[in-house]
């Protein structure tokens, strides 16, 4: 049975004559035939306008023009109502397939041409700016294809353009960007006069054997030590000490100042006439700034007393078992080494430590010991010193004359000679009064005093945006360590977070891995480099152990603070890298000494940013010198190295060096060290730590905005509010940061 008809248009129609396939003019269509309900023209006339369509193109039918009038009307809704549209397009289409049975019906996907009818039944009236927004599926028919040929001519839509998009980009090599060449300030050109660096002649032909010395002992300065003829600070110093007269000595580091006071110390000591019994406790006092230091003088004495073995050394230090350090001063030291901070806790809970019979008192690089606080330490010691004997002879050492070790000066020793190697050796002796009024304007005589440097030295200034920093050290590292070899490099940093943060960072992406494993790889990028560090707050036991590894080693990487900066003999270093700029061109100066020692050849760096660009003007008003290294030059050496290559189809290796290319690869470079730090919450909590705990924004601005944090320079991270005390909440700015100028930009 046919359903009932639905509306006056539908009646009419099934009330014409030939009955219900009148109106069908494919008079041969199975459906009309049978009188089923599957036509579509009989559907178009009985359903509702809202569902009125035809699926003679979905289905493979065609019922000819008035079935589309029909489909065109139950689209647009002929009553002035809104049309089915796409859902009741859907529904009619599954109902037309379930009723014919047809298996092409139920795949329909294609565009069907939406135009409007006419409300008094002219012909349809066709809207060129109504444009088809659907595609057809491979099942279309022959007339949907040409249907899709003729839409193909329009305008193809946005979401069909932004897929199209995806497609090729997913054939191109991806490469994460960090816009490390965008939005980066204007490097200045560094404008530096020439000045003229104070030098020192570091050697003399004197030989130490026209010294009044003990045989023995010239002996094992030449076989033990290897060391023929003296310094010129050793010339002019041990005379002065063999004498038993005080003496402030400055002269340029690794000139051999720690043999200008052994050799006369161990020479008065062997020669007393009563011999010196180890239980008699300290003759002599040694006090150094850092471990390290300690270690070093000791070795040194050590060597210097194998002719003497009745004299005893022996060192304190921060770090070491105070029950075996308590045992040793029991049983009897004769010359101690000593940090200031470590004896005076010796001297309050230590009842065998005594100084009855001390007579030297030597405070090498004196600055230095008042630079880390140690001004009190020494005045408790002194006074320790003074309680149980007056007369001493006392030496003062540094290679920087500062206002502290003036006022230190004053108060330690008795009529000194002041013997400095870059100008003549003042042979009349200087008063402590004297040296009192000196200190007193010594605030403006410290900024125009000028600083030797070894003559051996060639130092550099590179300034990079600080969004490069971070791929500039890792590019410098790759050239000295990778490319040249055989070079043994040492990089400055501020502060102990930074130095493990960068440790591990350079240590995972730079050292090689799986990937330089691969055969498509050069044998140089196979080379390992070899990665140490170095600061205050690692174990003591592991201080010493990175200390004489790379103190043997012939080539390798030591990542520190300025725990390493003063007196320490590393041989073979050829590289000083200064990532942060010192606090002060003292401070810059100690660095650097740690080549290019006692003859030897050694460079510098000095990496600044933009902003810091007039710290070269700074050290040039201290005669020192600088060259300008360019980033660009550092940059390129990444071509070398094929990790960091862009690799696309059909490309060549590249020889030269495109600058595109060289920025392509330092933007892969960044992407693994960005990669590394994003891996994990905790990575990234690391690198919040390394990257804000400096005493000046530091390395990588990308990473550090890529964590949230943005520390201006001269600025200092506060803790948060919630985590300070509240009695002091109402003096504390508001603001998450609080400017501090002290010793990071006396320059700025």
């Amino acid at each position: 049975m046919l359903p009932p008809p639905h509306g006056p248009r539908a009646r009419a129609a099934a009330e014409a004559p030939g009955g219900p396939g009148r109106g069908c003019p494919a008079a041969a269509c199975a459906p009309c035939r049978s009188g089923s309900a599957g036509c579509g023209v009989r559907r178009a006339l009985t359903e509702p306008p809202q569902l009125r369509e035809v699926g003679g193109e979905l289905g493979g039918l065609r019922c000819g023009e008035r079935l589309r009038t029909r489909r065109r009307a139950a689209l647009t809704g002929r009553d002035g109502r809104a049309g089915g549209g796409p859902g009741a397009l859907r529904r009619s289409g599954r109902d037309m397939a379930a009723g014919m049975g047809m298996r092409g019906l139920g795949r329909q996907s294609g565009a069907l041409k939406r135009k409007l009818q006419s409300p008094h039944g002219n012909p349809p009236v066709k809207r060129k700016c109504k444009l088809s927004t659907n595609t057809f599926r491979k099942g279309a028919t022959e007339a949907g294809r040409r249907e899709e040929g003729s839409s193909s001519q329009k305008p193809v839509p946005k979401k069909q353009l932004s897929n199209k998009q995806n497609e090729s980009q997913k054939n191109k090599p991806f490469i994460k960007t960090s816009s490390l060449f965008k939005n980066n300030p204007d490097i200045p050109e560094i404008h530096r006069k020439e000045v003229q660096q104070l030098q020192e002649n570091v050697f003399t032909t004197d030989s130490f054997s026209q010294l009044d010395l003990h045989p023995h002992l010239i002996s094992t300065i030449n076989t033990v030590l290897n060391i023929c003829s003296m310094t010129s600070v050793q010339k002019q110093t041990i005379p002065v000490l063999l004498q038993g007269r005080d003496a402030l000595v400055r002269s340029q580091t690794g000139s051999g100042k720690t043999l200008a006071y052994g050799i006369p110390l161990v020479q008065s000591l062997q020669g007393m006439e009563s011999k010196i019994q180890r239980s008699d406790g300290p003759y002599a006092l040694v006090l150094v700034p850092t471990r390290e230091l300690a270690l070093q003088s000791f070795d040194t004495i050590q060597k210097l007393l194998k002719p003497f073995t009745w004299i005893v050394p022996g060192v304190l230090m921060g770090g070491e078992k105070r029950k075996s350090e308590k045992a040793r001063l029991r049983k009897g030291i004769n010359i101690l080494i000593s940090t200031p901070g470590r004896l005076v806790d010796h001297i309050r809970s230590t009842q065998c430590i005594h100084f009855r019979r001390t007579q030297w008192l030597i405070i090498d690089e004196a600055d230095r010991i008042l630079d880390l606080g140690f001004e009190k330490d020494v005045a408790v010691i002194l006074n320790a010193l003074n309680a149980e004997r007056e007369t001493r002879q006392n030496v003062l050492l540094s290679a920087t004359l500062t206002e502290g070790v003036t006022r230190l000066a004053d108060i330690s020793l008795n009529d000194p000679v002041s013997i400095s190697i870059a100008d003549e050796i003042q042979k009349v002796p200087e008063p402590a009064a004297q040296t009192h009024r000196k200190a007193s304007s010594s605030s403006n005589c410290m900024e125009q005093e000028n600083f030797a440097v070894p003559e051996t030295l060639q130092q550099y200034v590179m300034v990079v945006p600080s969004k490069l920093r971070l791929v500039t050290l890792a590019a410098f590292i790759l050239q000295k360590c990778k490319f040249e070899k055989r070079h043994k490099m040492i990089i400055f940093f501020s502060s102990c977070e930074q130095v493990e943060f960068y440790h591990e960072l350079l240590a995972k992406v730079l050292s090689g891995g799986p990937e330089s494993e691969q055969p498509g790889h050069s044998p140089l990028s196979s080379v390992s480099l070899r990665f140490l560090r170095l600061h205050g707050d690692m174990e003591q036991e592991e201080r010493t152990e990175v200390f004489q590894e790379f103190l043997k080693s012939k080539t390798g990487i030591l990542l520190c603070t300025d725990v390493a900066a003063r007196g320490l003999d590393l041989p073979q270093v050829t590289w000083i890298v200064q990532y942060n700029a010192p606090a002060s061109p003292a401070e810059y100066i100690h660095r650097i000494g740690r080549t290019a020692r006692i003859g030897c050849r050694g460079s510098s760096l000095l990496v600044l940013a933009p902003s810091e660009a007039g710290y070269v003007s700074l050290l040039a008003s201290h005669k020192i010198n600088v060259s300008e290294l360019k980033m660009e030059k550092v940059l390129a050496t990444l071509m070398k190295d094929d990790r960091f290559r862009v690799h696309r189809p059909g490309s060549r290796k590249s020889c030269g060096k495109n600058p595109q290319e060289v920025r392509e690869r330092a933007t892969v470079l960044q992407t693994k060290f960005e990669n590394l730090v994003h891996s994990s919450e905790g990575t990234v909590q690391w690198a919040k730590k390394g990257l804000s705990c400096s005493r000046r924004p530091t390395a990588n601005v990308t990473l550090l905005s890529s964590c949230a944090l943005n520390i201006p320079v001269g600025w200092t991270l506060l803790e948060p509010r919630s985590r300070r005390r509240r009695k002091s909440r109402g003096k504390l700015a508001t603001s998450r940061f609080q400017h501090k100028p002290g010793p990071s930009s006396p320059w700025l």
